[in-house]
């Protein structure tokens, strides 16, 4: 099944995210406040709107009905999810000793840019293609909450962040509902377009790894 193609490619990377300074720096409360007020800003004001938007030209594109209706019901709740952690940051933010959210949507970083231009794009070249590109975030947000979840050092500093960031046990109906959905392109979507769709996830897993670098590095730029 192409779903296990794609495991293959994501679980080396998968592995190298969960390690990375940022992720572990949130699990054991040693990370940077400034890192974690990046994440959230760049993570809400920018790339989960993306990515509910990136999902509606998908669905727009899909030739079954139950395909549309999966990634229609994850507009609703990405933007959804967007408008909860923002509202879970503000009610922690005092006692987490972090910074408040910009009142405005802050500037978008370089990273952030890349990753939203390459929803776009990827929604509007082809449906594969858009399948391909969306199917890494829900699916590393999955396996890296569950991971913060499962190894974060109890009461450490972000330990009430870790647990307002998990998305929920019924996220995992989404995650399956997106493989199902890969699958399925698997067996009936011409040649070039599986090879389009597994083109696509490759960028999108290094998003994942450049994303959580960007928040981590937090790098300045002169203009």
């Amino acid at each position: 099944m192409l779903s296990e193609q794609l495991r293959e490619l994501a679980e080396p990377v998968l592995e190298k995210v969960k390690a990375h300074p940022f992720w572990a720096g949130l699990r054991d409360g040693t990370l940077p406040a400034e890192s974690l007020v990046h994440f959230v800003e760049q993570d809400t004001g920018h790339l989960l709107p993306a990515y509910a938007r990136a999902l509606a030209r998908t669905a727009a594109g899909a030739s079954s009905d139950r395909h549309t209706a999966l990634l229609g019901r994850s507009v609703t709740g990405t933007l959804e999810a967007r408008d909860r952690l923002r509202e879970k940051y503000a009610e922690l933010a005092d006692d987490l000793g972090v910074p408040r959210l910009a009142t405005e949507s802050p500037e978008s970083g370089p990273d952030t840019h890349a990753h939203c231009a390459f929803f776009n794009a990827s929604s509007a070249a082809s449906y594969g293609a858009g399948v391909g590109a969306l199917l890494p975030m829900v699916w590393f947000n999955f396996q890296v909450s569950g991971d913060l979840l499962e190894r974060h050092t109890p009461g450490s500093r972000y330990a009430s962040w870790i647990a307002a960031y998990h998305p929920g046990e019924g996220y995992g109906y989404a995650v399956r509902a997106f493989l199902g959905l890969a699958d399925e392109l698997g067996e009936t979507a011409s040649p070039a377009e599986r090879d389009a769709l597994v083109a696509h996830f490759r960028t999108g897993v290094r998003h994942e790894w450049a994303f959580a670098e960007a928040a981590w590095a937090r790098p300045q730029w002169p203009v």
